[in-house]
């Protein structure tokens, strides 16, 4: 049975909600809405280390509605980010996640980055996380 009507959204509906189950098992977690920020931050964290066309490149991967809110906000003309430190990025996560006290950004980064080894281009995604700094490369548990 059809949620919209439209092939298109009912299958990246059923895939987001894919993506945020396996999120929140990776989290330990049943909590819908937290997997949901912490999904949006970290990926928000990971674009903006990004030179603008492999951040489109991570997008392109994505499913539909995750690729709408991962270029919500998004200023490429300011990528990736100065300061490129593992500090400046967990203070990223952690204005993302929009006033949850005091949330594990490692803990975030590291089952985000879990999820998209499961759920991405393998190669795609070392392409990605080479771009990052080494500290924040770390956090993928990729040998880049």
């Amino acid at each position: 049975m059809s949620t919209t009507g439209l092939p298109v959204f009912d299958e990246t509906l059923h895939l987001t909600n894919s993506w945020l189950k396996d999120l929140m098992e990776r989290l330990h977690t049943d909590d819908r809405h937290y997997a949901y920020r912490a999904l949006r931050a970290v990926l928000h964290a990971i674009r903006d280390e990004l030179q603008p066309e492999l951040a489109a490149h991570l997008a392109a991967q994505l499913p539909l509605l995750v690729r709408g809110f991962y270029y919500e906000g998004w200023q490429p003309a300011r990528t990736p980010s100065r300061d490129r430190s593992l500090e400046d990025f967990f203070q990223a996560i952690r204005t993302g996640m929009h006033g949850d006290p005091e949330p594990d950004v490692a803990r975030l980064s590291g089952a985000v980055f879990d999820l998209l080894m499961a759920r991405l281009s393998y190669g795609e995604l070392e392409k990605v996380v080479r771009a990052l700094p080494r500290d924040i490369r770390e956090l993928s548990g990729i040998r880049a």
